[in-house]
């Protein structure tokens, strides 16, 4: 047991632990895609996470009963952001553009794994330069070294 608890822990598939509950299997089975919430401001390197007022564009009348959705209600109300832990950091060492991936065709489940499926989210793509490499290969993509590091 103790070998499948670090090789779990090794792998990352444990939930980062989040301020508030939040089931993406849920909300896109209601039609909201992952461009609804997460928005892609220029230049484009990362996604964005939506503002508070914005959940309560629907959550003003749905589950209002919910001690979670009511933290979320006082945040909206006193323009204060969630802090929602991130599942997947790149190394600052790394240039990545979501914006050019998507461009390229990935979807969001290339990166990010099965994430229309998930309650909740754990890191299930590796996201190591090997990966990324065979990937570039595999869609014929640039993979030189400053594709996606700076030179110095």
């Amino acid at each position: 047991m103790k070998v499948l608890f670090f090789v779990l822990l090794g792998s990352g598939l444990f939930a980062v632990e989040q301020p508030l509950p939040y089931s993406h299997k849920t909300h896109l089975a209601v039609g909201l895609k992952c461009n609804s919430c997460h928005k892609n401001p220029d230049p484009g390197e990362a996604m964005g996470l939506p503002k508070e007022n914005f959940c309560m564009s629907c959550h003003s009348a749905i589950k209002t009963e919910s001690p979670h959705i009511q933290k979320l209600a006082a945040a909206a109300r006193q323009m204060k952001a969630i802090q929602w832990e991130r599942v997947y950091k790149l190394p600052e060492f790394v240039y990545f553009s979501h914006r050019v991936h998507v461009k390229a065709g990935a979807s969001c489940e290339t990166c990010h794994g099965a994430v229309r499926e998930r309650d909740v989210i754990t890191k299930e793509v590796a996201h190591t330069m090997k990966a990324c490499m065979a990937c570039h290969t595999e869609r014929q993509a640039r993979n030189e070294c400053t594709t996606c590091h700076e030179e110095k």
